[in-house]
């Protein structure tokens, strides 16, 4: 493990061979950036072996000013009472050499946004069950959050505001979490000033964009953006100008998605169009409601979950695998064992030989190996009288040791928001 956590004020992320210290992490490479923080993926330092976690990290240049302090550290708070299995879990938050942390549960796989883009790549259209499952959970973990209560049963009141596709995330397992309630608001604790337009445009409800006071169903609504996106492999509300984009969600005229796609049923239409009313009370008038729905539909299609997982891995093989190599536990080296700190390379132990062959298999439970099987160059026995005496043979030498493997390549990295992400024709 490197010893220096940072070098002239930057943090140094690791690699999954070459993990940094940072407090009692151990970081193992950068996962994705934000504009306002950076994420990890970290083991506890003195368990290698252990879970797997996603260190968030506030940038230093904006930790210089209190008010971004703040609403980093109420974004913490809040994530801290969302348990859920639609909700990413956030497990502490805290400081570490200055600099602020939330520390969260690890979810390996994609964003929704990048599965997106791999479908129009691929030419194909993620399908209308796997779609319908995704909307569900998403409405799932939502209203969680919305009908959220303190510990004397007071609702918090709590609306995401920034519902979008980049904060969905998809696991390689078939999970599906909601990401970054970093912009929710409780109106019991967590304000905002009426007015001041958050998040994306377009994935904003009418009444988002006009800056009228929102509650659950503004969610609700950029809900069935993400469901008429997934179903269309289309951009639902674009513009050239962002005057021009807001304009259109204003109005919210929404073309049903069998006109894009045959396969989604009126029953689903129906769904689609009330989810995204412009009208909010004509919209679905909880997230509970919009999941009891998808939930319906999907019984008649027998989708099983595993089908989630199956795509996943099938969309991303490379990726997959990549995930696979990176996140195995890594056993301690000797001479880099946190436990062990007297022993160093070349170096024999009473109890362990020093031979490259031994240091990679585990311990086990099976018989040691005949005495004739040398690991290692051992000293010369003498013989009995009668033979003649060995010939002096070189010790074998050590294996090479494998260079780490090379980073992900820049574009494999979450890149946030979908941007112009549909504008090409397809």
């Amino acid at each position: 493990m490197s010893e220096r956590p940072s070098t002239d004020g930057k943090l140094l992320g690791g690699t999954p061979t070459e993990p940094v210290p940072f407090g009692k992490y151990a970081l193992s490479g950068l996962i994705a950036r934000g504009g306002m923080a950076e994420v990890y993926r970290a083991r506890p330092k003195d368990t290698p072996t252990a879970k797997l976690l996603a260190i968030k990290v506030m940038r230093p240049q904006l930790a210089r000013e209190a008010r971004f302090v703040d609403m980093f550290h109420r974004e913490g708070q809040l994530a801290l009472l969302l348990r859920n299995r639609c909700i990413v879990e956030t497990m502490e938050i805290g400081k570490i050499e200055g600099r602020h942390y939330i520390a969260m549960e690890y979810i390996g796989g994609r964003d929704l946004t990048q599965v997106l883009r791999r479908c129009q790549e691929t030419n194909q259209r993620i399908p209308v069950p796997h779609a319908v499952y995704i909307a569900a959970r998403i409405a799932e973990g939502l209203h969680f959050a919305h009908t959220l209560v303190d510990n004397d049963g007071r609702p918090l009141n709590i609306v995401n505001r920034d519902v979008s596709p980049s904060n969905v995330r998809l696991s390689y397992d078939g999970d599906v979490k909601l990401l970054d309630f970093g912009i929710a608001q409780a109106l019991m604790k967590f304000t905002s000033e009426i007015g001041v337009l958050k998040g994306k445009f377009s994935y904003m409800s009418p009444e988002q964009i006009r800056g009228m006071p929102l509650d659950a169903r503004t969610d609700v609504f950029s809900a069935g953006i993400i469901l008429h996106e997934m179903l269309t492999t289309e951009k639902l509300f674009r513009g050239d100008t962002e005057f021009a984009l807001m304009e259109k969600v204003r109005k919210a005229e929404v073309p049903p998605p069998s006109n894009f796609n045959r396969r989604v049923t009126p029953e689903l239409d129906a769904i689609v169009q009330r989810a995204l009313a412009r009208d909010v009370a004509d919209r679905f008038q909880s997230a509970a409601a919009l999941a009891a729905e998808l939930d319906a539909l999907i019984a008649g299609y027998r989708f099983d979950p595993k089908e989630l997982r199956q795509l996943m891995r099938q969309l991303f093989r490379k990726e997959y695998a990549k995930e696979i190599e990176d996140t195995a536990p890594i056993e301690p080296r000797v001479g880099t064992d946190p436990s062990r700190p007297g022993l160093v390379p070349g170096v024999a132990s009473p109890t362990q030989p020093t031979s490259p062959s031994s240091r990679q298999i585990p311990p086990s439970d099976s018989p040691p190996p005949p005495r004739q099987r040398l690991t290692g160059p051992k000293a010369a026995v003498a013989p009995p009288p009668t033979q003649p005496p060995p010939v002096a043979t070189a010790p074998p030498p050590p294996l090479p040791i494998a260079p780490p493997p090379e980073p992900a390549p820049e574009e494999d990295k979450p890149k946030g928001f979908w941007g112009s992400l549909f504008k090409k024709k397809r």
